[in-house]
């Protein structure tokens, strides 16, 4: 018999397929972001400028490409 697992307790139920290479790394910045302290949208924001990752389109990231991006992952 397997073993059950709760659906809505698993981290990955909305991912459709294995991360990429930039989402992993996108995935270990905001880890490092959070466990730095950040809160709030802002302060995420901050740290992912100071990271070497940068959203899909380049340049620096925003409150609004932050939230595209995470809709467009499905987080």
């Amino acid at each position: 018999m397997s073993d059950y697992h709760f659906p809505y307790l698993s981290p990955r139920q909305t991912r459709t397929g294995e991360p990429n290479a930039w989402q992993l790394e996108l995935a270990n910045a905001i880890e490092a972001v959070f466990t730095k302290g950040a809160e709030e949208l802002d302060e995420v924001v901050a740290g992912l400028n100071q990271s070497r990752v940068r959203p899909p389109s380049g340049g620096a990231w925003t409150a609004e490409n932050f939230k595209a991006v995470m809709h467009e992952l499905g987080a």
